[in-house]
């Protein structure tokens, strides 16, 4: 388990948003990972998905790697953020985008618009 593990612990270091998902941004394949493409998507902000439904291992690895038990799971800036429950909660609570800006993140939407 240790060479998935390596290759999660290089995605979550090296992109400042990854999202590890059920399916990808372009066609999420539970109703949870689309309700986080659709948040990052609203904020314009940049990030990588990652497919867990491609291999057991990484389904698995994932769980183990960040202690959580469900997918999705977000990190920003090598920081585990949570599941589609966290992000919704912060995004309904106008904190997302202050959020990410303090990880120096830009956002696309105005402080106005959000939520």
């Amino acid at each position: 388990m240790t060479g998935i593990n390596d290759w999660i612990d290089n995605e979550v270091k090296t992109n400042d948003i990854v999202v590890f998902m059920k399916g990808t941004p372009a066609f999420p394949q539970c109703g949870f990972s689309g309700q986080v493409v659709q948040i990052l998507d609203y904020l314009g902000v940049g990030y990588k998905g990652v497919n867990v439904l491609a291999s057991d291992e990484l389904r698995q690895g994932i769980k183990t790697y960040g202690g959580w038990p469900t997918i999705p799971q977000i990190y920003v800036k090598g920081e585990f953020v949570g599941g589609s429950d966290i992000l919704r909660e912060m995004f309904q609570a106008g904190e997302l985008k202050d959020f990410f800006e303090e990880k120096g993140i830009s956002t696309t939407v105005p402080a106005t618009a959000q939520a």
